[in-house]
C-alpha cells in the first residue's frame, strides 16, 4: 500500500511536469517565431554626424497606408516643417494620421511617396541606434520593465547595448533628468530611491508616476527632437498637471511635436496644426485658429462644453454655500 501512494504521487508529479513542459514549449516556439522573423525593410543607413542633431524635422508630400490596409490612406500628401527649438502642436479628430506622423519619423513604417527629412538628410541616411538615441519619445502608456527605476530610466544606454563606459549616463545625469521630469521627489521617497523595484509593466507604481519616468527617459538621452504623443490623456487631474509641468520643463530648446487633445497640453505651443483626412486644413497660433473660427475652434467648444457639462454635475451635488465659494 505503501509503494502504491508512493507510485501514484510520483504520477501525480509527473503530470505537472508535462503540463509545465507543454506550456513552457508554447512560450519557446513565440519566442523562437520573434527571432527568426526578418524586418520589411533593412536599415542600411551610417551616417552619425559629429555636430549631433539640430533637429529640424521636414515631411514633404508624404502618402501613407498601413501594410494591413493598404487601400485606406492615413497621409495624403502631407507636409510639415518643424524649426529647430519650435514646439508644434498637431490635433483633430481621431484617425486623422496624427500618430502616424510619429510612427513615420521614429521608421517604424516607410511612407509609399514623399520624403522625411531631419536636419535636411533623409531619416534612411543616419544610423538607426544613433539617430534613435537622439530622439526622445513619451507615448500614451510607457513600457516599463521589470528591473530597478535606474536601469528603466537609461533602458537602452547601457554597456549592454553598445555603449562605451563613458557613454553610459551617469547617476548625477540620471538624477538631473529625473528632476526636469518632476519625478526625483517621488523616486526618493521610495524605501530604496533609484534601486527600487517597479514590477512588471511597473506595476509598482501609479499612472502619473510611470508617465514621468518616461519623460525622464527621454531627457536622459538629452534629445535634440521630443515626441509627444497623447503623454496625458490617460491620466487623471492631479497625474496630468505634475506630468504637464513636466513636459514644460523637457520642452525648453528643443524640436517638439506634440500630438494631443486637451487644450492644456498645447494652447501654448508656437504653432498648433489641425490635421483632418491625413491633411493639414488650418495652423497658427491658439488666439489666430479661435479667431478664424474654424476647425480648431469648433474642437475646443466641444471641450468646453463637455468640461461645463461635467462641472455642471459636480455643482448639482453641492449646497448653495459651496457653489458661492467654487464660483469665487
Amino acid at each position: 500500500m505503501l509503494y502504491q501512494q508512493s507510485l501514484t504521487g510520483s504520477f501525480q508529479q509527473l503530470g505537472d511536469v508535462f503540463s509545465s513542459l507543454a506550456g513552457a514549449i508554447g512560450a519557446a516556439d513565440k519566442v523562437v517565431e520573434l527571432i527568426e522573423r526578418r524586418p520589411a525593410f533593412i536599415e542600411t543607413g551610417a551616417a552619425k554626424p559629429d555636430r549631433g542633431l539640430e533637429g529640424r524635422i521636414e515631411l514633404r508630400d508624404v502618402t501613407f497606408a498601413y501594410p494591413a490596409r493598404m487601400q485606406t490612406k492615413v497621409l495624403d500628401g502631407f507636409s510639415l516643417h518643424v524649426a529647430p527649438g519650435e514646439v508644434v502642436a498637431l490635433v483633430g479628430p481621431s484617425g486623422g494620421g496624427k500618430s502616424s506622423i510619429v510612427k513615420l519619423i521614429e521608421r517604424q513604417y516607410l511612407p509609399q511617396q514623399g520624403q522625411i527629412l531631419i536636419d535636411g538628410r533623409d531619416i534612411g541616411e543616419y544610423d538607426k541606434k544613433w539617430l534613435r538615441r537622439r530622439i526622445g519619445l513619451v507615448g500614451q502608456e510607457p513600457t516599463l520593465f521589470a528591473r530597478t527605476i535606474r536601469r528603466n530610466i537609461i533602458y537602452g544606454l547601457e554597456e549592454a547595448d553598445g555603449l562605451s563606459e563613458d557613454e553610459v549616463p551617469t547617476q548625477h545625469q540620471i538624477e538631473e533628468a529625473a528632476r526636469l521630469a518632476n519625478a526625483h521627489d517621488f523616486i526618493m521617497s521610495l524605501p530604496k530611491g533609484y534601486d527600487t523595484y517597479c514590477g512588471e509593466r511597473g506595476t509598482a507604481l501609479s499612472g502619473g508616476q510611470k508617465q514621468r519616468l518616461a519623460i525622464a527617459r527621454a531627457l536622459v538621452r538629452r534629445p535634440a527632437t521630443l515626441l509627444l504623443d497623447e503623454a496625458t490623456s490617460a491620466l487623471d487631474s492631479n497625474s496630468e498637471a505634475m506630468v504637464q509641468e513636466a513636459l514644460e520643463h523637457a520642452m525648453a530648446g528643443r524640436s517638439v511635436i506634440v500630438i494631443a487633445h486637451r487644450l492644456s497640453t498645447i494652447q501654448n505651443a508656437d504653432r498648433i496644426c489641425v490635421v483632418q483626412k491625413g491633411r493639414i486644413v488650418e495652423q497658427g497660433t491658439h488666439e489666430e485658429l479661435l479667431a478664424a473660427g474654424g476647425v480648431y475652434e469648433g474642437l475646443v467648444a466641444r471641450q468646453l462644453r463637455r468640461a461645463d457639462s461635467s462641472l455642471s454635475r459636480s455643482v448639482s451635488t453641492l449646497d448653495t454655500s459651496d457653489v458661492d465659494r467654487m464660483r469665487q
